[in-house]
Formats: C-alpha cells, structure tokens, sequence
C-alpha cells in the first residue's frame, strides 16, 4: 500500500470542546505494523480523549512541531493562525453548504470564519480535503466518513433523558460521563417509557443510530399507518423520510431528484405527524432551499408535544425551536411557544435539546469508528491510486479553488 516514505500527523483540536481523534492509537499501531514506511507525528494535547503517551506506547512521535509532516489530520476546522503552507489536511472544513450565504450579507461568526479560513488556506496554498465530501464515485455517492451515528446516538440518549428530567424522574448520568455505549444500552433498559409517542425523521448513520437508542430502551417502533391511526399503552416510535414529510405543491409524485433540483415545490406535511406526539427527534439532513418542518404558528396545533431533540441543529433552520445550539455543558432550554424566545427549562412550552457536538460525549468509540473508516476507506487512495474519491473531496490546491468548488470563489468575496 505505502511504497514511499510518508509522515501523517494527527493535529490538536482548536475547538475547546472538541475531544476526538482522527485515529486511535490502537490504529496508529495497526499502520506502523502493517506500513513500515510510515512515520506517524501526533501534536501534543491535554483533552484529547486519548492521551499522548498512549500514542508514544504504540510508537508514534509526540511533538508540537508538525512542520515535517506530508498530510494533516484533525476532526474539526482547524485554527487559521497555525495553518502551515504547502501542507495538504484533511478535516470537516464545513463549507459545502455555504452556497446558501454566497451574494448575501451575514454577521454570523461561523459564516465569517469559514471566509477567513478558506481566504488563508488559499493565501497558504494549502491542499484542503473535505471528509464530508469523500464519497463513492458511482451511484449515490455514499459518504465514507461521518460520526452521525454516535450523533444520533448521544443525541436520543440526551433527548429520552431530558423526558426523564421533565417527568421529575431520576435523570440517568450523561453520556460522557458514563463514555461507554454498552452501559448506557443497559442504564436504558431499564427505564420506563410509558405511553410514550415518539416522531423520528431521517434515513441516514444519524437516525439509524437514534433508533438504534430507542429500541434498547424498549420503545417499539411501527408503522406510519399504525403510529396515524392507533393508540398505544406501551412507548413507540414512527421514523418518517423526506418522502413521507414533503409533498409537492400541485400533488404529483415524489422523487428525490425532483426534490432536490426543485425543493421550492415541495411543502412540509410533518403536521399531521405532530398532532398527538410526544416527543419530535430529527436526524434528517435539510438545507435552507428546503421547506421547514413546521412553522411557529402551527405549534400551538401540537398539544402533546414538550420536547424537540434536534440532532440536526440547524439554527433558525428546519424546525424553528432551534434558535441556537447548545452544549455538552449546558445541553437543553425551553421555548415559550407565543414568543418563541428562550425561557427556563420547565414543563411549559418545548424543550429543547440541540447540542452540536454530540459524538464528543462517547469520543473514544466514536473516533475508533471513524478511524476505521478512514483506514480502510481514504488512507489507501491518498497515498497510492485515487478511484476519483480524492480528488472529488480535494476543495483546493495550488493556491486556488478546485473545479467542484469554484463557486466558493464568490463566497470568500
């Protein structure tokens, strides 16, 4: 696989409540194993969830100086002041959205950075390659990397134990304290959730991880027609795709490329979903040219529902009771439903939890997951023969924006 010499870094996170690593140093020592001709650089730090000298046990370099590295690894974007030129990294930069805000004011931070970071990493000549847009080349271009499972893992668990804490239940431990998935599997089944009425959107690594949660918690799920028309005794659940909660606007057929290419045709019709739910959980993936789930005045028409746990967390996005993110610290407020503005968490209005780095509270199986991925899925086309699966995700090289990504040239003006 490696026919030349290559040293690979592993960079510290900028992102004070970031945690997670590309690579474990149980992966670390597969490849030097396995790959002789790699040298594996790892940049010192205090709250990775593994630490430095678990990666100098299994032979890599701790050092503060990566200068000597050929590629660069993180999770998150990286801080613009240490971006190093001529250096090719890989992490989630975020930006494929940004053709959204193209031609449109913002003050909004993250937009701002994202501007500033491609602005130095084109300055740089940096080589920037986008985990998000790593994909299969044919068909249906299937992302390769992700963490949405233990998002939608952490984020239901979060979710069912807000309900735990609004029912003046004894509140289960939270997730990174506990940091393993098989206890909190078996904390959960033994809890009680009654009655319970639960609404999950989505079809992807993130939903599929949330009803992975909720059926360990012996909430069962069923069908749509079922979840519509009958009435339970017993904890369910419904999991509802985009074809299921839009329709288009002159009643023709769904199609997901019809969709896509004309989202302004489509409306919501999650409404009916909603009217006796207790509980709402998104995992589904949504852009600002699409419609939103529902609007604020219709949720007076939701009686039941108190919580919305929005793995999602698009701000003023999809579903308009995420009107900011919250955090591992602080992980959930309530909405009055009238004014929409934030209110002590409680019982009265919705509850709300959106917490945007959820897979941070279960690091280390999260980040042993991904790092799988990237071994077996990107290592092997960086480094020797691309399929096209690099090159599609590669946003910029030699100092411009690559082919795919020119409209980003508009943006970062």
């Amino acid at each position: 696989m490696v026919n030349k010499k290559y040293t690979l870094c592993i960079i510290r996170e900028a992102r004070a409540d970031e945690n997670r690593t590309p690579i474990t140093p149980n992966q670390v020592q597969e490849l030097i194993k396995k790959f002789p001709n790699l040298h594996i650089l790892v940049q010192t730090s205090k709250k990775r969830c593994f630490r430095d000298k678990d990666y100098l046990n299994v032979g890599a370099e701790i050092t503060n100086d990566i200068s000597n590295a050929d590629i660069i690894f993180g999770v998150k974007e990286v801080d613009i002041s240490t971006l190093i030129e001529n250096k090719t990294y890989l992490f989630f930069s975020h930006t494929t959205k940004v053709r959204n805000y193209i031609n449109q004011a913002t003050q909004d931070k993250a937009i701002i950075y994202k501007k500033e970071l491609l602005r130095e990493i084109l300055k740089k000549n940096v080589t920037l390659i986008d985990y998000e847009n790593i994909r299969e080349v044919s068909g249906k271009g299937y992302r390769y990397l992700g963490f949405g499972r233990f998002a939608g893992i952490v984020g239901c668990y979060n979710t069912l134990n807000l309900y735990l804490k609004l029912q003046k239940e004894k509140s289960l431990p939270r997730a990174f304290e506990i940091n393993n998935y098989e206890k909190i599997k078996e904390l959960l089944g033994k809890q009680n959730f009654n009655k319970l009425k639960i609404l999950q959107t989505g079809n992807g690594n993130v939903a599929k991880g949330s009803m992975e949660v909720l059926k360990h918690a012996n909430i069962k799920q069923v069908s749509i027609n079922d979840y519509l028309n009958k009435k339970y005794n017993e904890g369910v659940f419904c999991n509802i795709s985009t074809r299921e909660y839009v329709e288009r606007n002159d009643g023709k057929d769904y199609s997901v490329q019809d969709f896509t290419s004309n989202p302004h045709e489509y409306k919501s019709k999650v409404k009916k979903y909603l009217l006796d739910a207790d509980m709402l959980i998104t995992g589904h993936y949504w852009e600002p040219k699409f419609p939103k789930l529902f609007y604020p005045n219709q949720i007076n028409e939701f009686k039941n529902l108190k919580i919305i746990g929005d793995i999602t967390c698009d701000i003023n996005g999809g579903v308009p009771t995420t009107i900011k993110s919250t955090t591992i610290a602080k992980p959930y407020y309530s909405i009055d439903i009238n004014s929409m503005k934030e209110i002590d968490l409680s019982n009265k209005g919705i509850a709300v939890m959106a917490v945007d780095n959820l897979p941070s509270e279960l690091p280390n199986e999260a980040s042993e997951e991904f790092g799988d991925s990237l071994i077996s899925e990107v290592l092997p086309y960086l480094i020797n023969k691309d399929d096209g699966r690099i090159c599609r995700a590669t946003t910029t090289s030699k100092g411009k924006f690559c082919t795919l990504y020119d409209y980003l040239e508009n943006f970062i003006k």
